[in-house]
């Protein structure tokens, strides 16, 4: 498999996070796939935000489990940009997904809307939560996942084999070769976060990771070159 970039948020680093503005930038810079992250809003919406609140993303306040999406469509979520829904960003962009879950809640609300698409092709479903996992798998057939870990050790590879996931997304800063020859022997595919410097870069290609997980679209460019 040829080594992947993901766009972290669209690109952080240079957009609006969790943006249709983000989003388009990750696609015409060329990444691989695009990663995101999901919410319900008070009514049922599957809403693309980081945080369980607004505060940082916008200059709105408050959980957006407590708000319409008719409310959090009222925010501005940076440059004039409106918090999407997750069918918005289906449409904006053509480039395969990783949508982030928090809770089963939202698993179950993915599952809905990509057994109606047929989005098991094209969207990978990541959680940091074993049991979303495991219930986003329960309801789509096929579905592709990957666990993510930031503080973690060697648990981490047991703890996505039993969850079903075949990748394992994780920590550039806390990775080590032991855990990276624990995954290869369970199969798992390993993509390394946040990747934004070289120093980062080197380190991934020099561990064989599967790609890399970016808030800026340079590191697309320059990681085909680096040793």
């Amino acid at each position: 498999m040829n080594f992947l970039t993901i766009g972290h948020r669209g690109v952080m680093g240079t957009e609006p996070e969790n943006t249709l503005r983000s989003f388009v930038a990750a696609q015409h810079a060329g990444l691989d796939v695009i990663e995101l992250d999901l919410h319900l809003s008070k009514d049922g919406a599957l809403v693309v935000m980081h945080d369980a609140d607004v505060d940082r993303t916008t200059d709105g306040t408050g959980p957006i489990a407590e708000k319409t999406l008719s409310e959090l469509r009222a925010l501005d979520a940076g440059r004039g940009e409106r918090v999407p829904v997750f069918e918005e960003v289906l449409e904006a962009v053509r480039a395969p997904l990783q949508a982030e879950i928090k809770d089963i809640a939202a698993a179950r609300a993915l599952a809905e809307v990509m057994l109606k698409r047929d989005l098991v092709a094209r969207v990978e479903v990541s959680s940091f939560h074993d049991e979303a996992i495991a219930e986003i798998t329960r309801l789509v057939p096929g579905v592709r996942t990957a666990l993510i870990g930031s503080r973690y050790g060697t648990d981490i590879v047991e703890r996505a084999v039993e969850a079903g996931a075949a990748t394992v997304c994780l920590n550039i800063r806390r990775l080590t070769l032991e855990i990276v020859e624990q995954a290869r022997k369970a199969d798992l595919r390993i993509i390394g976060w946040v990747v934004n410097t070289q120093d980062h870069l080197r380190l991934v290609r020099a561990l064989q990771l599967d790609g890399a997980t970016t808030d800026y679209p340079e590191i697309k460019r320059t990681g085909r070159f680096t040793a």
